[in-house]
C-alpha cells in the first residue's frame, strides 16, 4: 500500500481535529516543511472544489467544512433550521461582529442604539463570536469578532463569502 500524499495527510488530520489547526501545526503534525504545507493547502482546498466539503481559513486556522451548496441536505438531516434558534437582535448584532469586527461592546451598542450584554453573552455560549483580545483604549475592554462555529452555522468558508453590505439610499 502506497503513502498518502501530503494534502491526503492534512485532509485526514482536519477531518479528526475538534478544533481549527494553525499552518505550523499541520507542517508539525504531517512532518513537512511550512512550504510544502501551504501548497498542500491550496491543493487540498482545490480538491475539494465541488465536493460536500470545503477548506475554510480564518485568521490562519484551518478547518474542515460542509460545502454551502449542501446547507439544505444537511439541515433537513439535522432536522434544523440553521437561523431558528437566533433571534432578530441576536442576528443584528451579530452581523454588526461579522462585517465590523473585531468591535468593542460599546462600538457594538452605538451601532445598534441599545445595550448588547444579553446579546454578546448568548453569541459566546453558543461560540458564534469570540473574544479576540482587548482594545488599546483605556479599561481594555474585549474585542470581539466571529468565530470558526460562526462560519460553520452558515455554511460559510471564510468571511469573504459574506454578501456585501447593500448601499445607503437617500431616504435612509
Amino acid at each position: 500500500m502506497s503513502e498518502l500524499n501530503l494534502a491526503a495527510r492534512l485532509q485526514a488530520v482536519l477531518f479528526v481535529a475538534t478544533e481549527p489547526l494553525g499552518a505550523e501545526r499541520l507542517s508539525e503534525a504531517a512532518g513537512a516543511s511550512p512550504e510544502d504545507t501551504a501548497a498542500a493547502l491550496d491543493e487540498l482546498e482545490t480538491a475539494l472544489a465541488g465536493s460536500g466539503l470545503r477548506l475554510s481559513e480564518l485568521n490562519g486556522q484551518y478547518r474542515l467544512v460542509t460545502a454551502p451548496e449542501a446547507a439544505g441536505t444537511v439541515r433537513r438531516f439535522l432536522r434544523e433550521d440553521a437561523n431558528s434558534d437566533l433571534s432578530r437582535p441576536a442576528l443584528e448584532t451579530l452581523a454588526i461582529v461579522a462585517y465590523r469586527g473585531p468591535l468593542t461592546k460599546s462600538a457594538i451598542e452605538a451601532l445598534r442604539g441599545v445595550a448588547s450584554d444579553t446579546m454578546l453573552r448568548n453569541l459566546l455560549s453558543r461560540g458564534l463570536i469570540t473574544e479576540a483580545g482587548k482594545a488599546s483604549e483605556p479599561g481594555h475592554p474585549a474585542l470581539y469578532s466571529i468565530s470558526q462555529t460562526f462560519l460553520q452555522h452558515f455554511g460559510l468558508t471564510s468571511l469573504h463569502d459574506l454578501p456585501p453590505i447593500p448601499e445607503a439610499t437617500s431616504e435612509a
